[in-house]
């Protein structure tokens, strides 16, 4: 008679996306914890228990991907990927022992698919978001080094693609890592609850059938074998009928992938031209960038990435529509939300990673480029507002923009010269402070 898993693939979906590989391992490290839970408890003898656990671990390694064939698009609980991960583990186990070891009898003791499922895609999430966690600290690290060496860089600064006052690159630098570092904190935060897992809770989340001891026991087993902080559910219905702690998770992919936008909007444009663009920053391309104009160079790792972003957003609204599946007792986005929380996982971690090895140190700031359009910034006036008024000042700055040169403009309004020489060191201009007030009262610029 064919498996379960066989006979159930013709009422899935058969769209080739099988179950990613972060969440097969998860399935197979519950099994070996149930599987040593069971043996503990008596339930199972040690010798099947032992062949279960084995089985398990290689399953969780790798070695039967190739038989695991359900589709992701599957019944809402992931019952199919259960069944899959069952039948082989029980074939295996079998053959070891020379003896039937049955899937549902010994392999999903004390469990079911709606326990077992939640749990491991809790797990399989958890893990995977620690690797986001590296990728995004060597972005943050990376910024950080680049802000620190271009501390003292003027620049000319923008509000709305228009002349504002002058920032330096290292401030502009510095602000994009302070962000990651707060969608860090989101992330760290997330983590902390999708650790807690349902498993014992089997059908509906009142633990029938499974030894009052197991939960305790298998969640033990759980943390020990996967080095992650599990623990268990103060109520198991809440994360086997609901996902917003997976949803919350998503929402931190999204700020993350948000964050890595607006970075990589901004040095595109820093990087437009060379001749006819903003020109301010080179980012370093050993590649062509054209089939058809040579020499021309693009930034195709942050293209790259804002791609993938695109794709984060487009994910997390999967996973807001799979966190409303379902009713009563259970979820019914379970497998759409492993699926999802891995390939935004992949996404994130790929896009930070590559910025940060291959961008944000391949910058070449121009730094003669950046303050000569600081220089020329219109709104270099605002330095003047508290000493002649915000009326006075926009007159100023409307000759400026007309054409007439600063120090005969200034003059006709009556601002003293040594007022005007504060615009000299624009870096004092990047900090806080009134320099037009401080040079007419004679203590510097």
């Amino acid at each position: 008679m064919a498996s379960y898993a066989e006979r159930a693939r013709g009422f899935y979906l058969e769209t080739g996306t099988r179950p990613p590989r972060s969440l097969i391992w998860a399935v197979g490290m519950v099994k070996y914890a149930a599987a040593r839970a069971n043996a503990k408890l008596g339930l199972l003898e040690p010798e099947v228990g032992e062949a279960i656990a084995g089985v398990a671990l290689e399953l969780a390694e790798g070695r039967y991907d190739d038989r695991i064939i359900v589709d992701v698009f599957q019944t809402g609980s992931g019952t199919g990927l259960n069944m899959n991960v069952n039948e082989v583990i029980a074939e295996e186990a079998s053959r070891r022992l020379g003896r039937r070891v049955h899937p549902n009898d010994h392999v999903n003791m004390s469990q079911s698919s709606n326990d077992v499922i939640p749990t491991a895609v809790r797990l399989a999430a958890a893990r995977e978001s620690l690797g986001v966690q590296r990728a995004v600290e060597e972005l943050v690290l990376a910024l950080e080094r680049l802000a620190s060496a271009e501390a003292s860089t003027v620049k000319p600064g923008r509000t709305h693609l228009r002349d504002a006052l002058p920032v330096t690159l290292g401030q502009e630098l510095e602000a994009f890592a302070e962000a990651l570092r707060l969608d860090l904190r989101v992330l760290e935060a997330a983590r902390g609850s999708i650790v807690e897992v349902p498993l014992g809770g089997t059908a509906v989340g009142t633990g029938l059938n499974a030894h009052p001891d197991y939960p305790r026991l298998a969640v033990s087993e759980l943390a020990r074998a996967t080095g992650l902080p599990v623990r268990e559910a103060r109520s198991r219905m809440r994360p086997m009928r609901l996902l917003t702690d997976l949803l919350a998770l998503s929402n931190a992919y999204r700020m993350i992938a948000v964050d890595i936008t607006r970075l990589a909007q901004d040095l595109r444009l820093m990087n437009s031209g060379p001749n006819t663009g903003f020109g301010e920053v080179e980012v370093s391309t050993p590649i062509p960038g054209s089939s058809m104009m040579p020499g021309k160079t693009n930034p195709v790792t942050l293209e790259a990435a804002m791609q993938a972003a695109a794709h984060v957003f487009g994910l997390d609204h999967s996973m807001l529509q799979a966190s409303l599946l379902g009713e009563l007792e259970l979820s019914m986005g379970l497998p759409l939300a492993g699926y999802t929380l891995h390939r935004e996982a992949l996404l994130v971690s790929e896009a930070a990673r590559k910025i940060a090895a291959k961008v944000v140190p391949s910058i070449e700031p121009r730094r003669d480029r950046m303050l000569s359009l600081a220089r020329s910034s219109q709104a270099l006036v605002t330095v003047f507002a508290p000493l002649i008024g915000y009326e006075a000042a926009a007159r100023l700055s409307k000759e400026l923009s007309s054409g007439t040169p600063l120090e005969e403009a200034a003059k006709r309004l009556g601002i003293p010269e040594e007022v005007v020489r504060t615009l000299e060191n624009l870096e004092e201009l990047t900090k806080p402070g009134l320099p037009a007030l401080r040079a007419r009262r004679g203590e510097g610029g």
